[in-house]
């Protein structure tokens, strides 16, 4: 190949990382994330949360013992919807409650069978709504049965919809790393998410960028009615985003962040369980396109793994140029890997695991045109029938 040639190959990726770097919306600056200090708590916003769960009876104690004790006034009100449970999921959520004295507070619905034209998720979650809506609270809160909030978690989110006047608020909640495939690709994973939807973008009202945590959102009703209600969505995948966008669209605010104190507790320790987890939506993020898979394919190729190829090419001026890319592709990552209190030298990893990434994307693809797409709690929700 010529030098030239080799050059400009070279040179791709590193214009690249100077674009994601600056151009981006700060979006790999995790202290840029973080919900913004000093803002006043307000008291007086009655919210109630919605917790759709499937056989979650390890996790869902915990997570509705943590919603019970959220240092808000008045106190926050649970609905849980059991979605044909088979592990003993209610009587876990009823016996947190009892052992807080705050029986009171929750609410325990038995789901109806899945109607057609939804997902799982989403048909339980409309039905929490449905009952939390009869008290006309002033925020619902959606989160998940693995999700723990620390006890100022909601009045924060309260907080910032509040001060920015948004209609839905969320944090990406910090996920588990205990094991080894966690520490190597869950970092990567709100990484790339935040690559995709830049907070400051999902800020902003004249971007179209619009996207939410599916963990731990909280909506206002009258945003929720606009749009339609969860019935909206009602079949997407990739509901949080969905969600986030039907309301951009119609006239919405919107504001995301991390948050180091709430967490899931839901671990992956495996690979494949990981894989699971991005196969589970990756083609549906590409709209189910094969034109947009190839180049998604073909962008990771040129923008985390040239780089590394061409620091064997042999000629310097394209080694240096790779060398450059590598180093600020390693930059980036650098805040997110400290995030998750890892070593700085698991930043050089990223170029391996835009290969798994990659590899994941195309087998959700291969699932969803062999009709096995989007499976989630034995449930098939995204697929080519």
């Amino acid at each position: 190949m010529k030098v030239a040639v080799l050059i400009a190959f070279a040179a791709v990726p590193l214009v690249i990382w100077i674009y994601l770097l600056f151009g981006r919306g700060w979006f790999w600056r995790v202290s840029k994330q973080m919900r913004p200090m000093g803002l006043p708590f307000v008291e007086g916003r009655e919210v109630v949360a919605a917790v759709p769960a499937r056989n979650e009876g390890d996790s869902i104690g915990k997570a509705i013992s943590s919603l019970l004790q959220q240092q808000i006034e008045p106190p926050l009100r649970v609905v849980m919807v059991d979605d044909a449970s088979t592990d003993g999921t209610a009587d876990a959520a009823r016996a947190a409650a009892e052992e807080l004295h705050a029986t009171e507070q929750l609410v325990v619905l038995k789901g109806q069978p899945l109607e057609p034209g939804w997902t799982g998720k989403l048909w339980a979650l409309a039905q929490g709504v449905d009952r939390a809506l009869e008290s006309a609270p002033d925020y619902l809160l959606f989160t998940d049965a693995d999700i723990v909030h620390a006890p100022k978690s909601v009045a924060g989110l309260i907080a910032v919809a509040e001060a920015y006047d948004c209609d839905l608020a969320s944090y990406m909640v910090k996920l588990a790393n205990r094991s080894f495939a966690e520490n190597a690709l869950i970092p990567a994973f709100v990484f790339f998410f935040l690559m995709l939807y830049p907070p400051l973008w999902i800020a902003n009202p004249k971007a179209r960028t619009a996207g939410a945590a599916g963990g731990c959102i909280l909506i206002r009703p009258e945003a929720l009615r606009r749009i339609g209600g969860i019935r909206a969505i009602r079949n997407e995948v990739i509901d949080d985003c969905s969600l986030a966008n039907a309301v951009k669209t119609s006239g919405g605010r919107l504001w995301m962040g991390l948050t180091e104190e709430t967490r899931s507790i839901r671990n992956y320790s495996s690979f494949r369980e990981i894989e699971h987890l991005i196969s589970r939506t990756a083609f549906s993020q590409l709209r189910h396109s094969t034109g947009l898979l190839v180049g998604t394919i073909a962008g990771l190729f040129i923008t985390y793994i040239a780089p590394i190829t061409l620091l064997f090419c042999g000629r310097i001026v394209p080694l240096v140029l790779a060398a450059a890319a590598w180093l600020l592709m390693s930059v980036a990552y650098i805040p997110m890997v400290r995030f998750y209190e890892l070593p700085v030298w698991w930043s050089l990893a990223l170029p391996a695991i835009a290969v798994f990434y990659a590899g994941a994307t195309i087998h959700s693809a291969i699932s969803y045109w062999k009709g096995k797409g989007g499976q989630w709690k034995g449930r098939i929700q995204d697929a080519n029938r």
